[in-house]
């Protein structure tokens, strides 16, 4: 089973968050793009851009947050932040 939490945040404070199930056979990258996506749809926002420091934050921790320069709208939050908390 691989998980993915999505968490908004403002001022420190957590404002709503989401976890993805995938229990699928794709591959993991597969499996994450596709939990951005439905994260995006719940939370009602434009997905966002991997940025290099994105990328290798989650290279390094299976976890990265995204703020407002990576997001072509302009978002009403300080940043989204995305764990991998299950793999199989």
């Amino acid at each position: 089973m691989f998980r993915l939490w999505a968490k908004e945040f403002k001022d420190n404070r957590m404002l709503r968050d989401i976890t993805i199930e995938d229990a699928g056979d794709d591959t993991r990258t597969h499996k994450v793009f596709g939990a951005i996506e439905r994260v995006c749809y719940e939370f009602d926002l434009s997905k966002p851009i991997w940025l290099d420091h994105t990328i290798a934050e989650f290279k390094r921790h299976a976890k990265t947050r995204f703020y407002q320069d990576s997001f072509m709208d302009e978002i009403d939050f300080d940043f989204l932040e995305i764990h991998v908390i299950e793999e199989d």
